[in-house]
C-alpha cells in the first residue's frame, strides 16, 4: 500500500509546479509574512494587479492560498498546512535517499575492505 508521501496526489504536483515560477514563489515568501491583497502583494513587482492576480488564481488552485472577504477587500492568506504537505513530502524523499546513501557508503567501504585483505 503506497502513503501520501511515496505516492504523491496530483495537487502536489500542481503545487510543485505553481512554485516553479519565481513571481509566485515571491507571493508565497512575502504571504508567509502576512495576509495581503493583491494591490498590496502587486507593489514590490513591476506587473500589473491583473498579473498578480493570475498568479494568485494559479496558487489558489494548487491549494497554497486563499482569498476571503471582508467588505470590499479580498485578503490572501497562504495555507500553511499545504506548505507544510510539501515540506513533508520532501523530507520524505530526503529520508529515502539519505538511507539509500548509507546503503551505498557501507558497501562501498565493504568493498575497500575487501581489496585490503587481498
Amino acid at each position: 500500500m503506497a502513503t501520501a508521501l511515496t505516492d504523491p496526489p496530483a495537487d502536489l504536483g500542481a503545487a510543485f509546479a505553481a512554485l516553479g515560477d519565481p513571481v509566485r514563489r515571491a507571493l508565497v515568501a512575502r504571504l508567509a509574512h502576512s495576509d495581503a491583497t493583491v494591490g498590496e502583494l502587486a507593489e514590490p513587482f513591476d506587473l500589473t494587479q491583473q498579473a498578480i492576480s493570475h498568479h494568485v488564481g494559479v496558487l489558489r488552485r494548487c491549494g497554497l492560498v486563499e482569498q476571503r472577504r471582508e467588505g470590499a477587500r479580498r485578503p490572501c492568506r497562504l495555507r500553511i498546512d499545504q506548505l507544510a504537505l510539501l515540506g513533508g513530502w520532501i523530507a520524505e524523499q530526503r529520508r529515502v535517499w539519505d538511507d539509500r546513501l548509507g546503503v551505498l557508503e557501507q558497501h562501498l567501504r565493504d568493498q575497500e575492505r575487501h581489496v585490503e585483505q587481498r
